[in-house]
Parts: structure tokens; C-alpha cells; sequence
């Protein structure tokens, strides 16, 4: 466990006291909470953490850090798990879960004003009522602004996008303690630089997300879900792309190997097929329902796909997408007290299946337990890879089938990390993605928005010699 290694200045100690009270802490318990995430990564403890109620109350953090020199971390709910709430360099970390009103419905122009720390289900249980809802889900109750600080998707990318399609305009602090709004509520704009666009996906490096207005959707008239195994990993993917490619509007489309199905049915306690299985979900009226399903059907019945089991009541779908959402922690109890090396390439869909493919001949190289799944309708999976982080030859196996993975994704001209962001995991795979001179731009737009390295030091760019 990694501690700041200089006190933080009296004075600026007995300004948040003074301002914040008991919403001000330097207990332990609580600067470990507010120092580790869902990642690989040790825990790194901030010096002390303000819950924060407002824009302002942010603003005011930042201007007593910025005047002392003292790094700052935003955190929501700390389910990433690229080490992106981790106090690299100690520091203050802002606690925006508080900031969770859902500010103004405009249910006719289909948006949604939220502060930064409220959740997708928070956000979907307000907009009960309306006819309308918030597609995009990670799986874990994230916070909007942690979603929109890591451009997160989800289950529903493949039809809704991700949250770079869908956030209209943030608020945001910068670094120098300014609050500054990024666009409108207008569905298009071409005045001037896209600062949404900027600020979304930058994992607080460049200032802090307060506030969001958000896409809204109508509930579809009809939803059906269905689960179908298929005899190889292979036979599931070519499915997937034969669907996408005949313009099948899916909604969401998994993929699951076998022993995430395995996982997930000790876990979830399900009776899956434990075989490679892709959950779907159609969406639509009644008519364009059946259409798709059928469709649907029929592709995967000619790549091998069998048993298909439909899903049309709305718990019936909850507990089935329950179960996908668990995959994670599930296959986390293949190997109790194992951590866990997190991948998450995405590639155009044409390349799907031989990555994947090149993927599984790799896995069957290693002696580590590592389940495959993801959003495949968009190009993104995952390998959940489970070592022991004290035994040296696992953490070798681990750092090479990542390291694998994600050169071949880039290689075929994706991404290294489709959701969840770089954090401090992928650093150094920045540099074999952008090239030295995108990089480069990167730490310029950095210093010239954060000359002082305050905001959120030490992620997404790799340290320089």
C-alpha cells in the first residue's frame, strides 16, 4: 500500500476543516476507500478527501490546492479498473457521489441535466414515469460523470453508442478553479473547439466533471431477449459479424466462453449451457421484434447455434442481464484471492473473428485461468485474466497474454482499450497506439491546460525519462 510521502501544508488542512467540517477527512479507513479501485493496481492513499455538494464547493477545492500545490483526484463510486482514482502522488481527493440531484427532465427534447456523482440506475429510477431512459450501461452503477471521464459504453454501444455520442454539454472545473460550461442542449454546434469532446474521455487530467446533460430515449414499444450456445467460440462470432453485417438492429449482442458460463452459473446461480453462448436483445415494436429475432435466429442456426431461449418478460430479462453484469465478479471466484489483469481491445468487426480466434490460441499457451467475454456487436471483448500477483511466473503469464492481446488488436487497426480507459494499466501501450508525435499533442494540450500536473497526476500519459 502506497502512501503520500509529504504532509499536506497546515495552512490548506485548516482551510477545508474551516470550509468543509466533518466533510473533510484524514481517516484511514476513509483515505483507503478513496485510494484503490476494482484494478490489479496496490492501493495509493490520498492525504485527505472533501465530499463535495456543488460545483462551487469543487471550484473552491481546487483553487486552495492549486494555491498550495497539492494534486487533486476526482472520485464517484471507484468501479474503474485502470487505477484512475489512485493517489499516485497523494494529494486531495474530491468525493462527488454527494453531487447526485438530477437537475431538469427536458422530456421533450429528449435530455436530461444530472450532477456529476448520479448513477445510471439512480438516473433510469427518475425517468420512471416519462417513457424515456438512459441506454448506456457498463454493468457496474457507475456515477455519469465517472462514465463520462472514461468515455465508458457497455451492453447497449452497439445500438445507443457510447458516452461520447451521448453527453450534449458538461460543466467542469478547470484547473485553475474556474467553472466553465463546454456547449448547449442543441443537438449540433459549430462554434468553435469541441471542448465536450475534450473533456470527455480525459479521466481528470484536465479539469473535473460537475455537471452533464445527457441523450434520453424512448422505451421501445417491444423488447425481447434471448441466450443461444454454439459449438466453438468461432462459430458465436461469425453469428455476431454475419448480423451486423445484414444491418440487424440489435440492441445488445455478448459474447461468453465457457468458463465464464461456468463462472456465472455458481455465481448467479443460473443453469446455463456452459458453452460458448451470446446473449441478445432486440429492440423495437412488436413486428420489427419478431422480424430481428427471427433473422437473428436464423444466422446463428447456420453457424451451429442451438437452444435458443427467449427472454420477453421484463424480469426474465433483468435476471438474465443480471447474470451477464456478474460475469466480472463471477469469474473472479474461479480463483479466490486472485487479482485480476483487465483487457478490453476493441477492433473493427471485420477483424473480430481472427482476433479472437488468435486470442484463444494464445490462452491455451498459459496455465492461468482466463475467461473471454464482451460486447462483440461493436468489436470489444475482454479477458478476464486471474493471477497471483506474489507468484512471478503467473504475473509473467499475465503481463504477456495482455500484452498480446492488445499489440494484435493494434496491429489490426483497433484500439487498446474500447471502454475502459487508460488509467495507469495501459500507459505504456499509448505510445504503440498514437505514435510518439499524437502523444506528443497529448502532454501539450496537458501543460498548456494543467502547466502544474495538479489534476489527477500520473494517468493516461506515460512518464517521461
Amino acid at each position: 500500500m502506497t502512501t503520500a510521502s509529504a504532509p499536506l501544508p497546515a495552512a490548506l488542512v485548516e482551510a477545508l476543516r474551516q470550509q468543509f467540517g466533518t466533510r473533510y477527512s484524514q481517516g484511514e479507513s476513509v483515505r483507503l476507500q478513496h485510494g484503490r479501485d476494482e484494478s490489479k493496481h496496490e492501493p495509493m492513499l490520498p492525504d485527505g478527501v472533501v465530499f463535495a455538494e456543488s460545483t462551487e464547493e469543487v471550484a473552491a477545492v481546487v483553487r486552495l490546492c492549486r494555491e498550495y500545490r497539492v494534486p487533486v483526484i476526482p472520485y464517484g463510486v471507484g468501479s474503474s479498473v485502470e487505477g484512475h482514482v489512485l493517489a499516485v502522488h497523494g494529494g486531495i481527493s474530491i468525493d462527488l457521489s454527494g453531487m447526485n440531484r438530477v437537475l431538469s427532465i427536458h422530456a421533450e427534447d429528449l435530455d436530461v441535466t444530472v450532477q456529476a456523482g448520479v448513477t445510471r440506475k439512480q438516473l433510469n429510477d427518475e425517468l420512471k414515469g416519462t417513457g424515456l431512459f438512459f441506454p448506456i450501461d457498463p454493468g457496474a452503477d457507475a456515477t455519469l460523470g465517472g462514465m463520462a471521464a472514461t468515455r465508458a459504453s457497455g451492453t447497449n454501444a452497439v445500438r445507443y453508442g457510447t458516452m461520447r455520442e451521448n453527453v450534449l454539454s458538461l460543466t467542469v472545473v478547470t484547473p485553475e478553479g474556474k467553472i466553465v460550461r463546454t456547449g448547449s442542449r442543441a443537438r449540433k454546434s459549430s462554434a468553435g473547439y469541441d471542448l465536450t469532446r475534450l473533456f470527455v474521455g480525459s479521466e481528470g487530467t484536465l479539469g473535473i466533471i460537475t455537471e452533464l446533460t445527457v441523450k434520453l430515449y424512448p422505451i421501445p414499444e417491444a423488447m425481447s431477449a434471448a441466450v443461444c450456445a454454439f459449438p466453438s467460440v468461432d462459430a458465436a462470432v461469425d453469428t455476431v459479424i454475419q448480423t451486423i453485417q445484414l444491418g440487424v438492429p440489435v440492441a445488445r449482442v455478448e459474447l461468453l466462453d465457457a468458463l465464464t458460463l461456468q463462472a456465472i452459473n455458481r455465481y448467479s446461480k443460473t443453469t446455463l449451457p456452459e458453452a460458448p453462448t451470446l446473449f441478445f436483445e432486440f429492440h423495437g415494436s412488436d413486428s420489427g421484434v419478431q422480424e430481428q429475432a427471427e433473422l437473428t435466429q436464423e444466422i446463428a442456426q447456420g453457424n451451429g447455434g442451438q437452444d435458443f431461449q427467449w427472454a420477453t418478460r421484463q424480469e426474465d430479462r433483468s435476471r438474465l442481464w443480471q447474470a451477464r453484469h456478474d460475469a466480472y465478479f463471477a469469474c473472479l471466484q474461479l480463483k479466490p484471492g486472485a487479482r485480476c489483469f483487465p483487457t478490453d481491445v476493441c477492433v473493427p468487426i471485420s477483424r473480430l473473428a481472427e482476433c479472437i480466434h488468435a486470442t484463444n490460441e494464445d490462452i491455451a499457451q498459459v496455465s492461468l485461468p482466463i475467461a473471454l467475454f464482451g460486447h462483440v456487436g461493436d468489436g470489444n471483448f475482454h479477458l478476464v485474466v486471474l493471477v497471483d500477483t506474489d507468484n512471478p511466473k503467473e504475473m509473467t503469464e499475465g503481463e504477456w497474454i495482455s500484452q498480446r492481446v492488445v499489440e494484435r488488436a493494434i496491429a489490426m487497426e483497433g484500439t487498446c482499450t474500447g471502454e475502459h480507459g487508460i488509467g495507469l494499466g495501459k500507459q505504456h501501450y499509448l505510445l504503440q497506439e498514437h505514435g510518439e508525435d499524437g502523444v506528443a499533442l497529448m502532454r501539450t494540450l496537458k501543460t498548456a491546460l494543467d502547466p502544474l500536473n495538479l489534476m489527477n497526476p500520473g494517468k493516461i500519459l506515460p512518464p517521461q525519462a
